[in-house]
């Protein structure tokens, strides 16, 4: 699985990734840091790569697009350093790995994670 991670997590977490035999990149470190949540997601949408995030916005656009990809992950817990949030993707990977692939939005809370899998369409 490709993992893209967005601007406000921390960079560190890519390489700790990687380390675990994660495809992660963060977008510091590929010239993404001052890029749109909408070319965030083309770029991710085109690599195959699953956003990762703790901004809301990423999974609204992908709704409203009524998307099929990229999936994206929204962490919901914020502070969280870079070992910290390292285990809670792999984590969260682990738990619903399966719908990521397919397809979906992920959100991870303290105590619970909800997915939600795409196309998120809009009812007549």
């Amino acid at each position: 699985m490709k993992l893209l991670l967005d601007q406000g997590l921390p960079r560190s977490s890519a390489s700790s990734l990687r380390s675990l035999g994660f495809d992660a990149i963060h977008t510091g470190e590929c010239g993404l840091s001052t890029a749109t949540d909408m070319e965030i997601l083309e770029i991710g949408r085109r690599q195959d790569q699953c956003i990762v995030t703790l901004d809301s916005d990423f999974h609204t656009l992908i709704a409203l697009l009524e998307w099929q990809d990229p999936s994206a992950i929204r962490v919901r817990i914020e502070g969280l350093r870079a070992r910290e949030m390292t285990r809670l993707i792999v984590r969260t990977i682990d738990i619903c790995g399966q719908d990521i692939e397919k397809g979906g939005l992920v959100s991870v809370e303290e105590r619970r994670v909800r997915v939600r899998h795409l196309p998120i369409t809009r009812e007549p």
